[in-house]
């Protein structure tokens, strides 16, 4: 049987590839054997690579549907395929949701609902042309899913992600599979912004029930599976990666010796 895992001669393409979350998936899905195209809007200081292998880079931000045009050209042009597309740029910076401006929130929505739409409905005409179609993955988080303090343009606009996810699987199945997979607390080189120093981020992950925060390789793993083989009967479906979720606060409000031994 062959190795289910196996991506050789095929063609993802991951937006905001370039650090983070992005960059570990774009090294897994290289690891795994796929050519990766990944788009940022300014070129990193070093492509990520695997077992020899780079990316191939596309300055583009995923925000123009033009640029958006010339990432999908690109990639059929180098290698005449488009296999998986990864939903990943995104983010927001924290905001005090009384005094958020409209522009604020407008860019915020824009950047993590609508553009990963509309690379989405780029991404499916050309995989609904394949024979053997292709795989979207949209990156959401659990802000989507829960209160978020500070970000609330960016938690609507991921709940929004999660909900359209089951309905393109809907609406482009047999032939194009999505889903979501829901990130958790994930440790990235800009994690200080949400959880302060070492010690703060060590703390927050002691909250989390596996005991750590996540890292990029446990979203890219996810990431691996659903566009894989192993996946072929899952779509519109949310794989929440989050370790468990988040202790609830009764747990630690509660004077019960068998609720806090």
């Amino acid at each position: 049987m062959a190795d289910p895992l196996d991506f050789s001669g095929k063609v993802a393409v991951v937006t905001g590839g370039c650090r983070g979350i992005g960059a570990g998936i774009t090294r897994r899905f290289l690891e795994a054997g796929a050519e990766v195209v990944i788009c940022c809007r300014h070129a990193p200081e070093e492509i990520p690579s695997a077992d020899g292998r780079a990316a191939a880079f596309v300055e583009a931000d995923v925000r123009d549907p033009d640029q958006v045009d010339n990432v999908i050209s690109f990639a059929m042009g180098q290698f005449g395929r488009l296999d998986v597309l990864i939903n990943n740029a995104g983010g927001a910076p924290p905001a005090d949701s009384a005094s958020a401006s409209p522009r604020f929130t407008t860019s915020i929505i824009t950047l993590n609902l609508i553009a990963p739409l509309v690379f989405a409905q780029r991404a499916n005409a050309v995989m609904q042309s394949q024979p053997e179609g292709g795989c979207i993955v949209n990156i959401a988080s659990v802000s989507g899913m829960r209160p978020s303090p500070d970000s609330a343009a960016y938690g609507a606009a991921k709940a929004g992600l999660i909900n359209a996810t089951t309905t393109l699987a809907v609406e482009w199945a047999p032939k194009v599979r999505v889903n979501c997979v829901t990130a958790g607390l994930i440790r990235t080189e800009q994690a200080h912004l949400f959880y302060g120093d070492e010690e703060g981020i060590a703390a927050v992950g002691k909250t989390v029930p596996l005991g750590r925060m996540g890292e990029p390789d446990d979203i890219a793993n996810a990431c691996l599976f659903l566009a894989s083989p192993l996946a072929a009967y899952v779509s519109g479906e949310n794989l929440v990666v989050h370790g468990g979720g988040e202790r609830p606060a009764y747990l630690d409000a509660s004077t019960s010796e068998r609720l806090n031994p």
